[in-house]
């Protein structure tokens, strides 16, 4: 394959590593995973206790009927109260761990996209390489024709050839430089992809991959892989789990609740009148044990259960659609990459043919036993073996990384990318134990 080899390459190893890093589609996922970390701490708020302040100041008017006089109170009232939550009918422990799960499937749902941007990177990484080799190719074929027109004319000239022939060579190159300029357009369109999903304008693609020594050795080997460490099966496992919890938090309104309330208050109470004994302070202080036991709400409760087990229902379903769904994949990605490696066998044989015919068609028509209509042809097909050659060298590089994003190993620690890991726990530690705090970890 093509590729220009001056100053230092840019690897596919540097590409993917600056996707990994900079890509935004990952980066938008990965902070919709910091955000579902917030459910574990908002399901431990259940754990603590709720305290309030409330404060009030007014007049109040008492009217005498009997001396037909009034008084007139100012009173200002500030207290403290204090809600703990002692037992909640499990709910707290179970909301927990459904919200841990939601998190764990997330992590999960991270890892495809990981998989997802990398695939896409290499893709258009690969792109580029082919629509560059494609576009040499297309020049090559443009100065042959633009040579074969030269040359046509010059036999014209001393009446050895006809005007069709010169015609036919005008019209080859007409035809070539029609597809130079398709190739052009093409070539913009997958440095454009290439900036977009990696970041980095392309400059000295290499060609150069491991990856074939990272795929799986067999069809059946890549299902058994995929089947245990695919991220979409490992999501789908995690929100069952997290279904599971969501039964039993949605029983555990049907038990009983139990919490603590304790309060303070001091009301302080000045007259304008003329008994001075309405002026003073009261403080007030409270503590209570409470203790609800449910009978009947509405019915609500009975339909929240009766849904929440139908969703878990559906869940256990979804993990054998991921399983089947993987394992599709696994052999489709399988096949385009033995087809691959066939059609690189077929184009090369193709290429030696079609080159070996060219060439013996040019030194037949040069003693006039082929027209200059032959050696068209025989140039188109050689161009156009080489075209299927690099397409099927692409396609190889491609089916391969796309095998390992079906079993689930296209990710930074089996790359061996260059750049720092992200690690979601983190965050995750940051914030599951804050009680208080308006600013993220990263400090905004």
């Amino acid at each position: 394959m093509v590729s220009a080899t001056a100053g230092h390459a840019q690897s596919l190893r540097d590409a993917l590593s600056a996707t990994y890093e900079n890509n935004p589609t990952l980066n938008a996922a990965r902070a919709e995973l910091r955000g579902v970390d917030e459910n574990v701490p908002q399901a431990l708020a259940g754990w603590r206790p709720q305290i309030s302040v409330s404060a009030s100041s007014g007049m109040r008017n008492v009217s005498d009927q009997s001396y037909f006089t009034g008084r007139g109170f100012s009173e200002t009232t500030v207290g403290m109260a204090i809600t703990q939550p002692l037992f909640r009918g499990f709910r707290t422990v179970n909301s927990t761990r459904q919200a841990e799960s939601i998190v764990f499937a997330q992590r999960e749902d991270l890892r495809v996209s990981e998989q997802t941007a990398l695939l896409q990177a290499a893709t258009a990484y690969m792109d580029v390489i082919r629509d560059t080799g494609i576009v040499a190719l297309r020049r090559s074929d443009l100065k042959f024709q633009e040579e074969l027109v030269r040359a046509s004319k010059d036999r014209f000239s001393v009446g050895e050839g006809t005007r069709t022939d010169v015609a036919q060579s005008e019209a080859g190159r007409a035809r070539s430089q029609s597809a130079l300029n398709a190739a052009l357009a093409n070539l913009n369109t997958s440095r454009a992809v290439f900036r977009q999903v990696i970041g980095l304008d392309p400059k000295n693609l290499s060609p150069k991959s491991n990856v074939a020594t990272l795929i799986p050795k067999s069809v059946s080997q890549a299902i058994a892989i995929g089947q245990e460490e695919h991220p979409s099966i490992m999501s789908a496992m995690h929100i069952v789990d997290a279904a599971i919890f969501s039964v039993k938090t949605a029983e555990g309104t049907l038990l009983p609740s139990v919490e603590l309330e304790g309060s303070l208050q001091t009301k302080l109470t000045s007259s304008n009148g003329r008994q001075s004994g309405a002026n003073g302070t009261q403080n007030a202080a409270s503590i209570f044990g409470r203790v609800t036991i449910p009978l009947y709400q509405q019915g609500t409760e009975y339909s929240t259960i009766r849904q929440a087990k139908e969703d878990l229902g559906r869940t256990e379903i979804l993990v054998d659609v991921a399983r089947d769904t993987v394992r599709a994949e696994a052999i489709s990605a399988w096949g385009r990459l033995n087809a691959a490696e066939g059609s690189i066998s077929a184009a090369q044989a193709e290429v030696s043919a079609a080159q070996l015919a060219l060439e013996g068609v040019i030194e037949e028509q040069r003693v006039g036993q082929r027209t200059t209509l032959d050696v068209l042809d025989s140039q188109s097909d050689l161009v156009d073996a080489r075209v299927t050659l690099i397409t099927a060298q692409r396609d190889k590089v491609v089916a391969a990384y796309a095998l390992l994003a079906t079993v689930g190993r296209l990710t930074h620690d089996f790359l061996g990318l260059t750049v720092p890991k992200y690690d979601p726990r983190e965050h995750y530690n940051a914030v599951r134990d804050k009680w208080i705090g308006l600013r993220t970890p990263d400090g905004r």
